[in-house]
């Protein structure tokens, strides 16, 4: 259980290193963003696997996190200076920067180091609990018409089952496969809590925690840590999924509820000027 989390008073080299298995099962299904866009054609077999590829800078809240210049996940703007993204994305000794405002995640218009990683304090890397990250930037980043941040939940609510939500990312088209370096999206569905935990099991499935999505498209390698978008808000963030298939439909992607975390979030946004 990793229970250490790096505040402005923490430097990063105080955080446990996930296992080996939790590393394991998080690269093999690593999500994405989404955002309220009309449904995209399931034949189209490109992207994130079945989606299409996303209008250039339409969603400016998107970033690349990279280790050494290589895209490694996803995630999004909360506000000038923090990215949301999932726990699982970092581990000790590493020094990621953020890309903003790109569609070619090699293009990006800005890059900024991250300053402090605040991983949940009840973080558990075996059993992927809590696998929500906030990205202290080592300065503001400028908003401008292809950077912005996104909302998030300002209260705790489950969504609807059966809403019609979007994600997106730079991930593999399937299984092991490569990258893309233009944003890919495509729509999904908020899945019924009950169904959700059924497939999955309650040692995996918190429902308090986490919701499901299912659709003709989902997210692959890659696209871990990105945020699923319901309407103009930030829902969830991308957190694992079948380890043998992406999109699988035995074992839905399963995405961290961000609003059972606003507490946590608030205060580690606010203390931060």
């Amino acid at each position: 259980m990793l229970n250490t989390i790096i505040n402005t008073e923490k430097n990063f080299s105080t955080i446990e290193k996930p296992s080996q298995n939790s590393i394991m099962i998080v690269s093999v299904l690593l999500l994405v963003t989404l955002l309220p866009y009309p449904t995209l054609p399931s034949s189209v077999n490109v992207g994130i696997v079945n989606g299409a590829e996303a209008r250039p800078h339409s969603r400016p809240y998107m970033v690349s996190i990279q280790r050494n210049n290589e895209h490694i996940c996803g995630g999004f703007l909360v506000s000038e200076q923090f990215v949301m993204t999932a726990a699982h994305c970092f581990t000790e000794g590493e020094r990621l920067t953020v890309v903003f405002g790109a569609h070619d995640h090699n293009n990006g218009s800005s890059r900024v180091a991250v300053n402090f990683y605040h991983i949940h304090p009840a973080f558990e890397s075996e059993s992927l609990l809590n696998v929500i990250m906030l990205l202290q930037l080592e300065k503001h980043v400028e908003l401008n018409n292809n950077i912005k941040w996104i909302s998030i939940p300002t209260k705790e609510d489950d969504i609807e089952a059966d809403t019609v939500c979007s994600i997106a990312g730079w991930g593999s088209l399937k299984i092991n496969g490569k990258g893309n370096n233009h944003l890919m999206e495509t729509d999904v569905a908020v899945m019924n809590n009950t169904k959700c935990e059924s497939k999955w099991g309650k040692k995996e499935y918190a429902a308090s925690q986490m919701m499901c999505v299912y659709g003709d498209g989902g997210s692959c390698d890659g696209d871990s840590g990105g945020p699923l978008v319901c309407g103009d808000t930030a829902v969830g963030v991308t957190s694992f999924g079948d380890p043998e298939q992406c999109n699988s439909l035995e074992l839905p992607e399963v995405y961290i509820k961000i609003s059972a975390y606003l507490p946590w979030i608030k205060n580690i946004i606010g203390n931060v000027n």
